[in-house]
C-alpha cells in the first residue's frame, strides 16, 4: 500500500543551461504562443469531426459548427442557445480530475498540446466526461420503458451508481444543470426527455437524496436532439479545452514541478534487512 502526499518541493539550485533548445521551449510556453495555440486548437477539435450532413458548410459561431457534427437535424435558435450555454458552463469547474492532471503536465513544462492531451485522457473516464453518455442511455431506457421505477430498481439492484445524479461540490442541484434545464423548457421536443429526467430524480430520491448534475441536463439535450450517447463527452471536451489552456497559462507562471508528489511506503517491512 502506497499513500501519496503532495508537498511543496524545494527550488532547484543552480543555473539552467542557456541553450537554444531551452530558449525555444520558453518561447512556446510564453503567453502569446499558448493563446495562439488555443485559437487554433479549439476550432480544430470541432472541424476534425466529420459533419453528419454532407451539405453542411461551416460558418457562424462555434456552437453552430459543433451542432452539425453531433446531429443531422437542422439547427434552431433554441437548441443552439442550449449548446452555446453548455460550452460556456463547462469551460472550468475548480480542480476537476482532468484539470488537475493537465496542471501537473504544465507543471512539468509540457507544451500546451501535451497538457490538453493529459486532460483529455482523464476526461474519458466514466466518472468524469463520459458520465453524460451513461446518463443519455439511462434517459433513453426510461423513455423506452415508460417509467423510471423499474430502471432505477435494476440499477440499484446491481449496485451501480445512478448516472447524472449527485456531485461532491453541491449538496443540492448542480447550478449548471439548473441553467440548462431552464433553457430546455423552451424546446418542445425536449419535453419527454425532461420528464424522464425528473422521474429519475424523484424515483432515486426515495432511496438516496441525490440531485441532478450537469451530466443529466446534457443527456436530456443530447437524447432529445438526435445525438449519439458520446455527444456530451464531445461537448465537454471542446468546452473544457479552453479552461485547460487558461490553467496551463497560470501554471507556466509557477515554479516548475511544484506539484511533484512523494510516496510514503506503509506496507509490511521486508523480512530481512536489505544488503547495503
Amino acid at each position: 500500500i502506497v499513500t501519496i502526499e503532495y508537498e511543496e518541493q524545494p527550488a532547484v539550485v543552480g543555473a539552467v543551461p542557456d541553450s537554444k533548445e531551452m530558449q525555444d521551449k520558453a518561447r512556446k510556453l510564453a503567453a502569446d504562443a499558448v493563446l495562439g495555440t488555443a485559437r487554433v486548437l479549439i476550432p480544430t477539435l470541432v472541424t476534425a469531426l466529420p459533419p453528419v450532413r454532407h451539405d453542411h458548410r461551416d460558418q457562424g459561431p462555434l456552437a453552430h459548427r459543433l451542432w452539425a457534427r453531433l446531429t443531422g437535424r437542422p439547427a434552431d435558435d433554441a437548441s443552439l442557445r442550449v449548446l452555446d450555454t453548455a460550452l460556456g458552463l463547462l469551460v472550468d469547474h475548480d480542480l476537476a480530475a482532468s484539470t488537475l492532471s493537465e496542471r501537473v503536465a504544465a507543471s512539468a513544462r509540457a507544451h500546451a498540446y501535451a497538457a490538453v492531451s493529459a486532460g483529455l485522457g482523464v476526461l474519458e473516464g466514466p466518472l468524469h466526461g463520459a458520465a453524460g453518455g451513461l446518463a443519455h442511455r439511462l434517459i433513453l431506457e426510461v423513455l423506452d420503458r415508460g417509467s423510471a421505477g423499474p430502471v432505477i430498481a435494476d440499477e440499484l439492484r446491481e449496485g451501480r451508481r445512478i448516472p447524472g445524479l449527485g456531485h461532491r461540490l453541491y449538496p443540492g442541484e448542480d447550478p449548471r444543470a439548473r441553467a440548462l434545464f431552464a433553457l430546455l423548457e423552451d424546446i418542445p421536443r425536449a419535453a419527454p426527455a425532461l420528464a424522464a429526467a425528473r422521474d429519475i430524480v424523484a424515483t432515486t430520491a426515495r432511496h438516496t437524496p441525490l440531485h441532478a448534475n450537469v451530466d443529466l441536463a446534457l443527456a436530456v439535450f443530447t437524447a432529445s436532439s438526435g445525438m449519439p450517447s458520446s455527444a456530451s463527452e464531445t461537448i465537454f471536451a471542446v468546452a473544457r479545452t479552453a479552461g485547460w489552456i487558461a490553467h496551463a497559462l497560470e501554471e507556466y507562471g509557477e515554479r516548475p514541478l511544484r506539484m511533484r508528489p512523494s510516496g510514503r511506503y506503509v506496507g509490511p517491512r521486508p523480512p530481512q534487512p536489505l544488503p547495503e
